[in-house]
C-alpha cells in the first residue's frame, strides 16, 4: 500500500458525507473527485457489531485510509488544543504520509537504546510495514479494536501514541515478519526490547490474528508456539505458556471471539474454543470447549455465553455464575 500524500488539511467527517477521494494529477495538484458514499458501515459498526470482518482490503487497495485521516484529524485538533505538544504531534503523526510510517516512528523511538538506534529500527519497520500487506491490514483492525473496546481509549491517535497494548502487539507483528524471513537474530533482539520496555514478552514464532485488544498489555506472555485466533481481547498478566522444557507444539491454540480476563495463566498445547470467556485469575489446564465460560483454580466450565461474541462485548465478570456453580457442587456433594 502506497502512502496517500496530504499537504491539505481535508476535514474527516465532510470526507465520509460526501465520498470524497483525491487523486494526484499530472501536474501535482489534488483533484477532488466524488463517488458514492464511503462504504462506512463495513469498516466501523459492521466491525464493532462482529456481523462480519471489515473490508480493509478495498481500503488499502483504493488509496483512501479513514483510519490515518481521523489519525491527523485528531492530531490537528488536539495540537490546538495543546500548544505545548505541538511539536511532539508533528513529529510523531502530521510530518507522515501514511499510518505504517507514523507508526515505526512512533515504534523506533519508543524501543531505541544506545546501540540498537531509533534510526535503524525506523528503516527496519518502515521496511517491513510499507511491503507487507497482512500488517497493514492488522494494524488498523487493531486499533480499531482498541477503539471499540476499550472505554479508556478515546481516540485513534491516543492508540497510536500512547497505548502500550498497542506498540507492543505492532512491534510483535514486525518481529513475526521477520522471524517468517529467516532473520531470527533480529527477530529476538527485538522481542528482547518489547519486553524490556512495554512489559510484554511476545516469542515471535507465535501466531496472532487480526483485531487484536491487548488492553493494558503489562505482564502478557505468549509462548513460540502459541496461535491466538482473529478478534481476541486479551487482559494483562495474561500467560499462554507451556507445562515443561519439552520442545516441539507445546503453547496453547485461542480461537476467535475468546475473551481471556486478567491474569488468567493458559498451560500446554490445549484450545481454547471458539467464543469462550476465561474469567480473571483462572488456571487453564484442559481443552475449553466453544461459547463456554470458565473460572478457578484449575478451571472448570461454569456456564455457557449467551451473548455471540464475549471478546467485543468485554463482559468478563463471572462472580455470580462461580458461585452459582459452588453452591451446585456443594448441594451435590452433601446429597451423596
Amino acid at each position: 500500500m502506497g502512502c496517500v500524500s496530504d499537504k491539505r488539511w481535508e476535514s474527516f467527517p465532510d470526507m465520509f458525507s460526501a465520498g470524497l477521494s483525491l487523486k494526484e494529477t499530472q501536474d501535482g495538484e489534488k483533484e477532488a473527485k466524488f463517488n458514492a458514499k464511503f462504504p462506512f458501515e463495513k469498516v466501523f459498526p459492521v466491525y464493532a457489531m462482529s456481523l462480519s470482518k471489515p473490508d480493509t482490503d478495498s481500503i488499502l487497495n483504493s488509496g483512501c485510509d479513514p483510519i490515518w485521516e481521523a489519525v491527523r484529524e485528531e492530531a490537528k485538533l488536539e495540537a490546538e488544543k495543546e500548544p505545548i505538544l505541538s511539536s511532539f504531534l508533528y513529529a510523531s503523526i502530521l510530518a507522515h504520509d501514511c499510518l505504517e510510517q507514523a507508526l515505526a516512528f512512533v515504534l523506533a523511538n519508543r524501543l531505541q537504546n544506545p546501540t540498537l538506534l531509533a534510526t535503524q529500527l525506523m528503516d527496519i519497520f518502515s521496511n517491513v510495514m510499507m511491503h507487507d500487506r497482512d500488517i497493514q491490514r492488522s494494524i488498523r483492525l487493531d486499533v480499531q479494536a482498541f477503539i471499540d473496546r476499550d472505554p479508556a481509549c478515546l481516540s485513534y491517535s491516543s492508540a497510536l501514541l500512547y497505548l502500550k497494548g498497542y506498540h507492543s502487539l505492532q512491534s510483535y507483528r514486525v518481529a513475526h515478519a521477520l522471524w517468517k524471513e529467516g532473520r531470527n537474530v533480529l527477530a529476538l533482539a527485538l522481542q528482547s526490547r518489547i519486553s524490556e520496555v512495554f512489559g510484554v514478552d511476545i516469542h515471535p514464532a507465535a501466531k496472532i490474528g487480526d483485531g487484536i485488544l491487548l488492553d493494558h498489555g503489562t505482564g502478557v506472555v505468549i509462548g513460540e508456539t502459541a496461535v491466538v485466533g482473529n478478534r481476541v481481547s486479551l487482559m494483562h498478566g495474561v500467560t499462554l505458556g507451556g507445562t515443561g522444557k519439552e520442545t516441539g507444539d507445546r503453547h496453547p491454540k485461542v480461537g476467535d471471539l475468546a475473551l481471556l480476563g486478567a491474569c488468567v495463566t493458559i498451560l500446554g498445547n490445549i484450545k481454547i474454543g471458539e467464543g469462550a470467556m476465561i474469567a480473571a485469575g483462572s488456571l487453564v489446564l484442559k481443552h475449553v470447549p466453544p461459547q463456554s465460560m470458565v473460572a478457578g483454580t484449575p478451571a472448570q466450565v461454569i456456564g455457557s455465553i449467551d451473548e455471540q461474541d464475549p471478546s467485543l462485548t468485554m463482559n468478563h465478570d463471572a462472580t455470580k455464575e462461580f458461585f452459582k456453580h459452588l453452591a451446585v457442587s456443594f448441594r451435590d456433594g452433601r446429597s451423596k
